[in-house]
């Protein structure tokens, strides 16, 4: 039996069946950053969170070590990779507590921004923490990636303040790797569950994480909701 639609209508009809069936195209993640990004590969725990929530989700990094922005800046490779299009692009570099450091966070910020706006990315700015000897720069350390975000209207990534949020609940924590500044794997996890929850606007996963209790993963889970959530206030 001959259909009755149109054959526009049938043109129509079809190419919509069949964008429908074609996968939605990946949430492009690139992480800007030194040894701070790269421990414990937390661009891969960010998108291993993405994953457990059905996400199709592609996270990279130009990370080196002991890298400032203005390093990155100055050796063009994060430029180039810029260029290469996403969705976020995440700066991050050390705890940036002195008024120097704020200063150099926030020009190279701006830079940056030019360049990933130019490719139609979002900036966002992964606040760290101060090294276990300076925990009393926690603060500092905040106000410098608040005011770097502020500075490009870019997305913060609290981590930091995260890490201060799990350790209210737990003291305990051993959120610092051995050399005091370098996160240990829950430490990571803490950061990357913060990433995810501020990105992608949407409850954190079930997941579960090597070497991490379930009352633990509970804890770091209420951490990132604090942190996130004090951003909305």
């Amino acid at each position: 039996m001959a259909s009755s639609l149109p054959s526009g209508l049938l043109s129509l009809v079809a190419a919509a069946l069949v964008a429908l069936a074609q996968p939605a195209p990946p949430y492009r993640i690139l992480f800007i950053g030194n040894s701070l990004t790269y421990s414990n590969d937390l661009p891969a725990t960010v998108c291993a969170l993405a994953r457990a929530s059905g996400r199709n989700a592609v996270c990279e990094s130009v990370a080196k070590p002991d890298y400032s922005l203005e390093d990155h800046w100055n050796d063009r490779e994060a430029r180039r990779a810029i260029a290469k299009g996403w969705n976020v692009v995440a700066l991050q570099q050390g705890p940036s507590a002195l008024a120097e450091s704020r200063v150099l966070l926030v020009e190279f910020t701006r830079r940056f921004d030019g360049e990933i706006r130019k490719s139609g990315a979002r900036t966002a700015l992964y606040m760290v923490w101060p090294s276990r000897s300076r925990r009393g720069d926690f603060d500092g350390v905040s106000q410098s990636y608040t005011a770097a975000a502020k500075s490009v209207d870019g997305l913060l990534l609290p981590a930091g303040d995260g890490w201060r949020d799990a350790w209210s609940i737990d003291p305990a924590l051993e959120l610092y790797s051995r050399d005091g500044l370098h996160p240990s794997p829950i430490g990571s996890v803490l950061a990357a569950m913060v990433i995810y929850r501020q990105i992608f606007e949407s409850p954190l996963p079930g997941a579960r994480f090597e070497g991490v209790t379930p009352a633990q993963t509970a804890t770091l889970a209420t951490a990132a909701e604090q942190a996130v959530a004090r951003l909305k206030r």
